[in-house]
């Protein structure tokens, strides 16, 4: 898999003056100019550098910056490593927490950032939508309140009623935008709206939801808001951009800069995995983000003079997501039927045979974080769905299907085929889709693997519902709230707003994924996953363990999807030029390597 172009809209922005860069090769002499990929996006040079812009020209531990960059701990979502917050405190309750600001960050145009600024970055937050800065209905919106304490130090407290464990993070994450270029593209009325618009007094209704359309039209304008230069924060400042690379210049401003090895960063662009494969085959890259890379790509990559490879934990999981409103994965025995199919170790080698391992379990989480939030032996007592031929004839027979000379058949006399839909680009989940059609077919199901012509097309058309099958990213750690809400949140219908859940009907507003809103679990009783989904977010981590065993029961039993396998973070870096990368298994290889060199990572070669 190669990283996702987000499928933000479009963004409609400000050309960057643009030059071409001379740089063949790259060299470290001093500072030198380091050269990698952005894993998050594609490079565009007509994009804004705005970080919520899909293909912005924005680059996350580079010259954008968030309050803190997260950890991949397994089973604590709130550690993080300082970024612009140099430290935070949360009340006992969780209701309040207390961001003190870097006490050297400025700007790159050499002007201090205060705690105004963070405001006006919650301000663009909260018109962007989504994590804890909504108030859209239909969505998990949890901040109340932002107070400023004093120019270094800022309150962001959570909503009346609401205490949601992912509220730490949700702050943490928001992107810092300096107020003398965004402020001025919001209304001096803004938190005016928001309190408007996050009113649940009947008698306002009419004006809270015109004070919403209010900011969801300034969120629009704001996601395609390119300003005329790059005021960063970060470690580098955007100097160039073409079609196929950013130049990044050293910010000198930056609060951490005797850390920052490079003098320029490189950002070369990519289309798809094969473009990685081939500059690392060129020793072209001093490193590159995860990208699947089959056995003998690797082999040529480690054959560069200083290639080597980092390897630690990746808290994802791919998997074969079913549109259960499309006949006949509407139907439990179906699904189940094809999880003892599909042979997945043998998938698994075909699409990730470096950089992933088959999984174990259909649970909702990766293996790891499973046994350490539920414990061996509830993991052991999941159904692994080892390859079984005849328990799966059984099932499909079960479920109205016959089979006809070989070839099942629906209870409609037509053949059971369907097409199983992946994006190009993305080279392991493109092998692994047309592996599985060739498994199915041969078991008499005849499916065929289809491309979309990008992951934003695909995102956009999944969505939408139409597709039987295809590729979805699931078990997103560390917050276990996070990993269910890919099964049982918006794409399977499920929505919380003012602390209520509402279900959406299979096919509305989001709703791909089309699971019956309650099953039956055998020693369990009749579940709820998008409660229980919801309740991960507002229990004290310490006490969710029995939720996740209903949830990971409940998604082993009525497989909405099935855990191919699981990811290993595995990169590539190239010693040559530069050195001090950071170790096997460190908790930063997850973060961008423009995060690496703040915590004082890759150094020049001497």
């Amino acid at each position: 898999m190669k990283r996702s172009v987000s499928a933000v809209a479009a963004a409609l922005a400000l050309a960057l003056a643009v030059t071409g860069c001379s740089e063949s090769k790259p060299q470290a002499k001093a500072g030198g100019t380091y050269t990698t990929i952005d894993g998050n996006h594609a490079i565009d040079p007509q994009a804004p550098i705005n970080p919520y812009a899909g293909k912005g020209n924005a680059f996350s531990g580079y010259n954008a910056m968030p309050l803190a960059f997260r950890k991949n701990h397994l089973t604590d979502h709130n550690q993080h490593y300082p970024a612009v917050a140099e430290s935070w405190q949360v009340s006992a309750d969780g209701g309040e927490v207390t961001i003190k600001l870097q006490p050297k960050a400025k700007w790159s145009d050499g002007t201090d950032l205060t705690a105004e600024d963070i405001k006006t970055s919650a301000a663009v937050a909260f018109a962007l939508g989504g994590s804890i800065f909504a108030i859209t209905p239909g969505t998990t919106g949890a901040l109340g309140e932002v107070t400023i304490v004093d120019s270094k130090t800022i309150k962001f407290t959570q909503a009346t009623g609401a205490r949601n464990n992912t509220f730490l993070f949700g702050v943490l994450a928001m992107w810092v935008l300096p107020k003398s270029v965004y402020g001025p593209q919001l209304p001096a009325d803004f938190w005016d709206l928001v309190k408007l618009g996050g009113s649940a007094d009947p008698a306002k209704a009419v004006e809270a939801k015109a004070a919403r359309d209010e900011i969801t039209a300034l969120g629009k304008k704001l996601i395609a808001f390119g300003p005329a230069k790059d005021v960063s924060v970060g470690p580098f400042v955007l100097d160039s951009v073409n079609a196929s690379e950013a130049i990044l210049v050293k910010n000198p401003h930056f609060y951490g800069v005797d850390k920052i090895g490079p003098d320029k960063v490189r950002l070369r662009n990519y289309t798809g995995n094969e473009q990685i494969w081939n500059y690392l085959t060129a020793g072209e890259l001093d490193s590159a983000p995860f990208t699947a890379t089959p056995t003998n790509v690797v082999n040529e990559i480690l054959k560069v003079s200083g290639s080597k490879q980092i390897k630690g934990l990746s808290q994802v999981s791919a998997a074969l997501a079913f549109n259960q409103k499309i006949a006949p994965f509407d139907k439990l025995e179906v699904r189940q039927a094809l999880a003892y199919l599909i042979d997945r170790s043998e998938v698994q080698k075909v699409g990730a045979p470096d950089s992933g391992k088959p999984a174990e379990h259909t649970s909702g989480l990766i293996e790891d974080a499973a046994k350490q939030w539920i414990g061996d032996a509830e993991v052991g007592k999941l159904n692994a769905y080892s390859v079984d031929k005849a328990k799966a004839e059984a099932l499909l027979t079960q479920a109205g299907l016959s089979k006809k000379d070989g070839k099942w058949m629906l209870a409609t006399g037509q053949p059971f085929t369907f097409k199983l839909q992946v994006p190009n680009g993305f080279s392991d989940w493109v092998a692994a889709g047309k592996n599985i059609a060739s498994q199915l077919t041969n078991a008499g199901i005849a499916v065929e693997a289809t491309t979309s012509a990008d992951y934003a097309v695909y995102q956009k058309e999944i969505a939408e519902g139409k597709y039987a099958a295809g590729f979805w990213l699931i078990a997103l750690g560390p917050s276990t709230y996070n990993a269910y809400a890919r099964l049982y949140g918006a794409a399977n219908g499920w929505t919380a707003f003012g602390g209520k859940l509402t279900h959406n009907a299979p096919g509305a507003s989001g709703n791909w994924i089309g699971s019956a809103e309650t099953a039956t679990v055998a020693g369990l009783g009749t579940l709820n996953p998008g409660e229980l989904t919801y309740q991960l977010s507002q229990l004290p981590v310490d006490q969710s363990k029995d939720t996740i065993i209903k949830l990971a029961r409940y998604t082993n039993e009525q497989v909405p999807m099935i855990q191919m396998w699981n990811y290993v973070n595995v990169q590539f870096i190239n010693t040559t030029r530069y050195d001090n990368y950071p170790p096997d298994n460190c908790e930063c290889l997850r973060l961008t390597h423009g995060v690496w060199m703040q915590l004082g990572y890759i150094q020049p070669k001497k």
